[in-house]
């Protein structure tokens, strides 16, 4: 058994009774159930009808995700999330390129790493290059002034952790960001790079093995082990190229606001809806969220 699941973005509410009863009835499914009104409607089939990615397609256009999936266990025991484009609507390197004046050159790297044209190991040795003698002082004014939590973010990570869930945030970018944005958000750990510093100035280089794509997988891996959880337990969500080997690990792998490169690649991908689709994907009705 499978279940189908319409959504669309809570801020833009987009999903009418209409296109759910008609795919519903095209698909030969069950009846609908509402998740939330206008946000996010779901119900359950017996087979992956061969038109799916065309009806995605469509729907695309009318601002409705759609993701189909078994309907057996997909509530995950556990949350393993990137932070830059994920949790957050930043990337954190590309904010302090911007203010050390080298903004341009530094984001034409991040976006074409995160599309995966680019080593990321390298391209992260380069940018970080770009960064020497900037203030640590700016770490915290671009924390203060610049990041912002993508909406939903807060309660996906307290209504998993409500229902006995772990939640870590794995990330490319640097520890001085992680702390602050798991702290915010509830997370239980936080991995990522770290900023070397010497006289209250980056150095340019970056504290050396880098977590790349690998290591985000080796986060699966032991976090999931530690916990004594399968990998098929797992829900992970990310944007960039270096996020797909956690997403293809995962008992639940989801695109969020991919680069296309990245979202070609994954089975669920969301590019309607914020962080709470996540949780509408795993069943979760607006009335079960934590944090709201």
């Amino acid at each position: 058994m499978h279940v189908v699941t319409l959504l669309s973005n809570p801020a833009r509410p987009a999903l009418e009774a209409g296109a759910v009863e008609a795919l519903c009835n095209a698909w030969g499914g069950g009846e609908a159930q509402w998740l939330a009104p206008d946000v996010a409607a779901e119900f359950a089939m017996d087979e992956v009808p061969s038109n799916r990615w065309q009806v995605w397609e469509d729907l695309q256009a009318m601002g409705i995700d759609l993701v189909v999936q078994p309907e057996a266990g997909r509530r995950r025991k556990m949350l393993l999330a990137d932070m830059d484009s994920t949790m957050i609507g930043q990337e954190c390197i590309d904010e302090l390129a911007d203010v050390a004046g080298v903004g341009a050159r530094v984001k034409d790297i991040t976006a074409r790493a995160m599309n995966g044209e680019l080593d990321f190991e390298s391209a992260l040795r380069e940018r970080v290059a770009l960064l020497k003698g900037l203030d640590i002082g700016v770490i915290d004014q671009v924390l203060a002034e610049r990041i912002t939590f993508t909406p939903g973010g807060q309660e996906l990570v307290a209504t998993m952790k409500a229902q006995g869930g772990y939640a870590a945030l794995v990330s490319g970018g640097f520890t001085a960001f992680t702390a602050k944005v798991a702290a915010a958000l509830g997370f239980d750990e936080h991995r990522a790079n770290t900023l070397l510093v010497a006289d209250g100035r980056l150095t340019g280089a970056p504290g050396e093995p880098i977590l790349g794509r690998a290591a985000k997988v080796s986060a699966l891996e032991e976090i999931a082990s530690r916990l004594g959880i399968s990998e098929a337990d797992v829900l992970a969500v990310g944007d960039g190229a270096n996020d797909l080997g956690m997403l293809a690990r995962a008992g639940t792998g989801v695109a969020l606001h991919a680069k296309p490169s990245v979202a070609a690649q994954c089975d669920i991908r969301i590019n309607h809806g914020d962080l709470t689709a996540l949780l509408y994907i795993q069943g979760y009705s607006l009335s079960e969220f934590e944090g709201v």
